[in-house]
């Protein structure tokens, strides 16, 4: 079984700022990092780290090197990330002391890619993979299409928000994951609760909440908690639960079983500065204590 990520590359840039700068304030960083980041590069880093093998289907510019590199230094299967003339693209994130975030983001090669690419990737995938897509790239739907007639379970994480995005790949998913603000937006937008979309399963995050898991057929709520710690940085978090939850799944686990183990591994990553580079490995889940 594999992992096959039509996911976004990015260099996010990270400034740690005293609070979030009002319209017109400007604010000196306090502190200023780089890291791979995208929330296709880190489900990639996340699910690999987790233990399954990943294949990550994306592009980066002329200025990509080091985040293909980076990428690829994670283990992570880089043999289908094409090379643009655009931009390779990149996120400005500004982080208070508290822990949020403020994220500008700039797609560059990410919305380039070209179909034939992503239908050669493909073509190496087969029935019982597991196909992950997100709205930072282009070919969304076409991707979707091609995994479900390759007999992959097909997995979409609604983010960033985008009901057309939402509606365009619904009728051929597996799976759902979104977050509390965008499983309303979802509602609105479409007049049907989770459990009525016809999506087998629904997972929503709810921060220090923890995630609901809802079994379309059955109507079936699960709720898994969240570990109460203190958060330092929440970049990357949700992209970390959904990369160890698609692993688990990958591995054999039961929803339940891959929630809470993916639960350990968000909780760990909001203890951390930083994204991909950050991301717990799956010995530093079993062994944590929470």
């Amino acid at each position: 079984m594999a992992i096959w990520n039509l996911g976004s590359i990015n260099l996010d840039m990270i400034y740690s700022l005293p609070h979030m700068p009002a319209a017109g304030e400007t604010l000196a960083a306090q502190n200023f990092s780089r890291f791979l980041g995208g929330k296709g590069a880190n489900m990639s880093v996340a699910a690999q780290r987790a233990g399954s093998v990943v294949h990550h289907i994306g592009g980066v510019g002329p200025d990509g090197d080091w985040a293909y590199d980076r990428l690829a230094s994670f283990d992570v299967d880089t043999a289908h990330v094409a090379r643009s003339e655009t931009v390779t693209g990149h996120a400005i994130i500004a982080v208070e002391p508290g822990g949020e975030n403020q994220i500008i983001l700039y797609p560059g090669a990410n919305r380039a890619l070209q179909e034939v690419d992503l239908k050669q990737a493909l073509s190496m995938a087969g029935p019982g993979d597991t196909f992950i897509c997100q709205n930072e790239t282009n070919l969304q739907s076409e991707a979707v299409g091609y995994a479900r007639e390759k007999g992959m379970r097909v997995c979409y994480a609604a983010a960033p928000f985008e009901a057309e995005a939402v509606a365009a790949v619904l009728t051929n998913l597996d799976f759902l994951i979104l977050n509390e603000i965008e499983a309303q937006q979802l509602e609105a937008s479409t007049g049907k609760a989770p459990d009525a979309l016809g999506v087998d399963d629904v997972i929503i995050t709810l921060g220090s909440k923890g995630a609901r898991h809802i079994k379309g057929a059955s109507g079936t709520v699960r709720d898994v908690p969240a570990h109460a710690v203190t958060a330092v940085d929440t970049t990357g978090a949700g992209d970390t639960f959904t990369g160890y939850v698609l692993a688990g799944l990958d591995q054999g686990l039961s929803m339940e079983e891959a929630m809470a183990q993916a639960s350990v591994a968000g909780a760990l990553m909001v203890m951390r500065h930083g994204t991909a580079d950050v991301i717990p490995t799956l010995d530093e889940v079993n062994k944590a204590k929470l």
